[in-house]
């Protein structure tokens, strides 16, 4: 009797499983808005606009005592003193339904953030000097409804990362080449920020190039307003790569319709328009298929997702119609924080570290800014 009863038990925590797994698949997106769409009013976080003199509001920034944005995978180091300086906007990192921003001093989205910059914004680290500010970002709900709230949050996250550019610029020697990057997010920002403070201005020519992953990017409605091109081949400098991280079978669908649903920087609407697609193993906009042979290593967190190890040769890539960057199926390792449709959103940067980290210093070095020398990996 007891051995049949526990074996009923471990049917029914069984079809609970299944039914959730299916609930997921079916609703997944609706699950995750109900969850986490903040249902409070607007209130921006206490303190205003961050003081970007002050490194302490500063994620990463050459002169902090520890900062993740040096970390790097065994065989791979940071310059010690790189000529190229890279501005770069971290992802969400906070999934508050109580509030619409973050504060800058949470401690556990600062953890998030401190990860990000660890499996991101480390593949610049051999030739740049890396500066991520901390802003009060829009929390994950803001990206889930069309609540008026959810463009005030966007908006106060911006001017964060305006003030926080202006502060970078000035920074800088007047001749430093720059990089400007990010992710999610961080893309988005990246990209507003790319039409009002850099297009037709001085400063677009000492701009390397643009690396914004994680967000679509309209070819008509969005790049014209830019002033840089997409890259279209691996030696080009002054333009713009983009690319979003699907395993099969995916489901593009709820990002798609999304987009569609919104204008772009050119005040036309995204309806129906192409998407940039830079395959991250090629730095090309073709859409040839590259193969896992050409990885030269992707990084796998490890448990805590403080370090990593490079796996090379494991994970292909290829631009397909729908903007999509096509990775083959599911890869091992990767399982955590997979977003419904196959989305492997979170592993932009990590599934193509070391072909990206390549891509930097190649053109960087086609630039003709100083390239710092580093570590290989066999």
């Amino acid at each position: 009797m007891l051995a049949r009863r526990f074996l009923w038990i471990i049917a029914i925590i069984i079809m609970l499983v299944i039914a959730a797994a299916v609930t997921y698949r079916l609703a997944g997106d609706r699950l995750i808005r109900a969850a986490l769409t903040p249902s409070v009013a607007f209130e921006a976080p206490a303190g205003g606009v961050p003081d970007y003199a002050l490194p302490a509001n500063w994620a990463a920034r050459p002169d902090l005592p520890k900062d993740p944005a040096r970390w790097a995978p065994q065989g791979y180091a940071a310059a010690p003193r790189p000529g190229v300086a890279v501005f770069y906007v971290l992802p969400t990192g906070v999934f508050d339904r109580n509030h619409w921003n973050a504060r800058l001093d949470d401690a556990e989205v600062n953890t998030r953030l401190d990860m990000f910059l660890r499996f991101q914004a480390s593949i610049f680290n051999g030739v740049a000097a890396v500066w991520a500010p901390r802003y009060r970002q829009a929390t994950f709900g803001s990206f889930l409804t069309d609540k008026p709230e959810a463009q005030r949050a966007l908006d106060l996250a911006y001017g964060d990362v305006l003030a926080a550019f202006d502060a970078f610029v000035a920074a800088q020697p007047a001749d430093r080449p720059i990089i400007l990057a990010g992710h999610s997010q961080g893309s988005l920002h990246l990209l507003r920020l790319l039409k009002e403070r850099v297009a037709g201005q001085p400063l677009a020519r000492r701009i390397i190039a643009v690396y914004a992953a994680g967000w679509p990017i309209s070819l008509t409605a969005d790049l014209p307003a830019l002033g840089v091109p997409a890259c279209a081949d691996a030696d080009q400098t002054g333009c713009i790569l983009g690319w979003q991280s699907f395993a099969r079978p995916a489901d593009y669908s709820s990002v798609r319709e999304t987009f569609d649903r919104s204008t772009g920087l050119t005040g036309a609407p995204r309806r129906g328009t192409a998407i940039l697609c830079t395959n991250p193993l090629s730095g090309s906009n073709a859409r040839t298929a590259v193969p896992a042979s050409a990885n030269l290593g992707s990084l796998l967190p490890d448990a805590d997702f403080q370090g990593g190890t490079l796996i090379a040769k494991g994970i292909g890539a290829q631009c397909l119609a729908s903007g999509i960057t096509d990775i083959g199926d599911p890869p091992g390792g990767y399982a955590a924080y997979v977003l419904p449709g196959n989305n492997y959103h979170v592993y932009d940067y990590p599934l193509f570290w070391a072909n990206l980290r390549a891509d930097v210093e190649r053109r960087v070095s086609t630039f003709g800014a100083p390239v710092a020398t580093h570590a290989s990996v066999d």
